[in-house]
C-alpha cells in the first residue's frame, strides 16, 4: 500500500521536484499550488502526510498549518513546513503553528526519507 502525500508549494518547479522525490520514495503524490487548492484537494481526500511551503502568496503556510490543526480531519496528519527562509524565528513561527517537522528547500531527499520514516517507520522505499 503507497502512501498519500500533499505538496502545497506555489512555485511549479519547487513543487514537482519534492513530488518527484517522494515518488522515488514510494509515495502517490499530489500537488497544490497554493493555499486555496490545498483546502480544494484536502476536501476530496486526506493525505497520510502534508509537505507545505510556508511562503505563498495570500494564505502563507503559516495560517494553513493553523487551519489544518483546527479541522479534526486534518489535526493529527504530519505536517513537513518546508521553506528557504530558515531564521529560527521563521521555525519557531511554523513549529507554533503546528507544523511536526521544518526542511529547508532545497529538500534533500535523505533528510526526507528520515524524516518520514520518523513518521512512519518501515514504510519508506526508495526505489
Amino acid at each position: 500500500m503507497s502512501r498519500y502525500a500533499l505538496v502545497v508549494d506555489d512555485v511549479r518547479v519547487a513543487a514537482a521536484t519534492i513530488a518527484q522525490e517522494l515518488e522515488l520514495l514510494g509515495y502517490e503524490t499530489e500537488i497544490a499550488y497554493g493555499s486555496r487548492p490545498a483546502l480544494e484537494s484536502l476536501a476530496r481526500r486526506i493525505p497520510d502526510v502534508i509537505l507545505l511551503d510556508i511562503n505563498m502568496p495570500g494564505v502563507d503556510g503559516v495560517e494553513v498549518c493553523r487551519h489544518l490543526r483546527r479541522e479534526p480531519s486534518t489535526a493529527k496528519v504530519p505536517i513537513i513546513a518546508i521553506s528557504s527562509e530558515v531564521q529560527e524565528d521563521t521555525i519557531a513561527l511554523v513549529r507554533q503553528a503546528g507544523a511536526n517537522v521544518f526542511l529547508p528547500k532545497p529538500i534533500e531527499i535523505e533528510a526526507l526519507e528520515r524524516t518520514l520514516e520518523g513518521f512512519f517507520p518501515g514504510q519508506t522505499h526508495a526505489a
